[in-house]
Order: structure tokens, then C-alpha cells, then sequence
């Protein structure tokens, strides 16, 4: 090929042809369509919108400085929240373990209760931590106890999911292996697949546990005890002093929160 042709080429050249460019417009011009018309079916106040940024500096220069007086009992608060993550995490761990199990194709027992353990676990993970508990405080009432059991639910799905996809993924020769010798289920269980989900089960565990540990921050603007208690008792006396020290103390909890489950999965992996 020639200079002159080669040139005639690469003029002509396109990353797309004329079908392709059409279909990417019609994607973006669809996708403008769905945007509008959603922005169109709900009340939205634009006056609202466009006076937010002077209202967010209003605020926190009503925030400046944060007010230490009451220290002490954020302090008591975000040991609380830390308690019920680390409970709620523990018991949601045990019980995850037989849905996890059943619920993964290579160990279930039947499709009856393969589908079972898959009910469990995409019912836990549907409904928000926040539902959970708003439910669990009309039962047990206000306090930590309404909190540890919604985190716990909630856990059981996203626990169950991740350690049933890596039974799922096992290696099968130590199962036939046992299976040949004529061991019993449980000995095949605990000696050929525990040994090779445990690494997932404690990386799991750990991030599930990090996790818990900010979701349990906000359980008790509905009443589920922690930390969110003061901050919703602050906010709605507008201290907003305390409102910012309260802030101050979840996002260290959370630096915390981050730090320690990075180490121990360095730990276990």
C-alpha cells in the first residue's frame, strides 16, 4: 500500500460505523428522556436546591467550634455502638454458618432446602438496616438490644452469600476422597471443607464487622441505641456545637474501624 493510499485510508477511518454511532445517540438521548422524566415525577423545590450551599455554610458556622462539654457521654455512646457491631457481628457469624451451607449447591441436602437458605439470605439482604430496626423497636423496645438483632439480620444475608459462594468453589478431591473412605458428613465438613473456607470466612467476618460497625452509628436515630441517640437528641434541641462534636467522634470511630480491619485482614490473609 502506498503513502498516498494509506493516507485516504486513515482519513476515512471512524471508530464507529454509522449503525453504531446511531445506537450510542439514541442510548444517550433515551437516557436524557429517562432523567427528565424522573425529575418531572417528584416534588422537587428548586428554590430549595439553588439556596442549599448558603444554608450548608450557615449551618456549619453554627457548628464552629464543636462543643467538648459533653464528652464523656459520646464517648459512653460510641463504646455502646462499638458493642453492638461486634455482638451483632459474632451472633450473625453462627447463624450464617448452616444458611451459608445450605444454601450453597455442592452441600445443600435437597432443592427444597436449597431454596430455603437462598430465602434467608436474599430476605436479610432486601430489607435496609434501618427497617430492621425501626421493626425490631417496636418489639424489644428502645435500646441496644433492638439494635444488635438488626444488624444481625441484616448480616445474616451478606455473611451467608459470601461463605456460600466459596463453599461453591471448594476443591472437590479431599470431599471425594473422604467420601471414599466412608466418612461420616460431619467429617467431611470439618475436615475437608471448614480447613478451605476458613481464610473467606475470617476476611468475611472482619469486613462484615467493619461495616456493621458504621451502620451502627445511625441506629439510634430511630431509637436502637449508640451514638446516634445524642446525635439525634442534639440536632433536635438544635445544638449544633454538639451536633459537630458528635460528628467528629463517628468519623473517628469510623478511621478506627478502618485501621483495625485492615490489620486483621492482613492478619488472615
Amino acid at each position: 500500500m502506498t503513502n498516498q493510499s494509506l493516507n485516504q485510508t486513515l482519513d476515512h477511518w471512524s471508530r464507529f460505523t454509522l449503525r453504531q454511532r446511531l445506537m450510542r445517540y439514541g442510548g444517550l438521548a433515551l437516557t436524557l428522556l429517562i432523567v427528565g422524566w424522573a425529575l418531572s415525577s417528584i416534588d422537587v423545590i428548586w428554590a430549595w436546591v439553588w439556596d442549599a450551599p448558603s444554608q450548608m455554610a450557615d449551618l456549619f458556622g453554627r457548628m464552629m467550634p464543636p462543643d467538648p462539654s459533653n464528652l464523656p457521654s459520646i464517648l459512653e455512646a460510641i463504646w455502646q455502638t462499638v458493642n453492638i457491631a461486634t455482638l451483632a457481628t459474632m451472633i450473625a457469624v453462627v447463624v450464617s454458618l448452616p444458611v451459608a451451607y445450605i444454601a450453597a449447591q455442592n452441600t445443600t441436602p435437597n432443592k427444597f432446602a436449597l431454596w430455603v437458605g437462598r430465602f434467608i439470605l436474599v430476605s436479610s439482604r432486601s430489607v435496609n438496616t434501618i427497617i430492621w430496626a425501626l421493626l425490631f423497636v417496636a418489639i424489644f423496645g428502645p435500646g441496644i438490644v433492638a439494635g444488635i438483632v438488626a444488624i444481625m439480620f441484616r448480616s445474616i444475608g451478606f455473611l451467608g452469600k459470601l461463605l456460600g459462594e466459596a463453599i461453591e468453589e471448594i476443591d472437590r478431591k479431599p470431599v471425594e476422597a473422604l467420601e471414599a473412605c466412608g466418612a461420616s458428613r460431619f467429617k467431611i465438613v470439618l475436615y475437608a471443607i471448614v480447613p478451605q473456607v476458613m481464610p473467606a470466612f475470617f476476611a468475611v467476618a472482619i469486613l462484615r464487622w467493619d461495616i456493621n460497625l458504621r451502620e451502627s452509628t445511625v441506629l439510634g436515630l430511630v431509637g436502637a441505641g449508640g451514638i446516634g441517640m445524642i446525635l439525634q437528641g442534639a440536632i433536635d434541641t438544635f445544638n449544633w456545637p454538639e451536633v459537630a462534636m458528635v460528628l467528629l467522634t463517628i468519623l473517628a470511630l469510623v478511621v478506627v474501624g478502618e485501621v483495625v480491619s485492615s490489620f486483621l485482614r492482613k492478619k488472615v490473609l
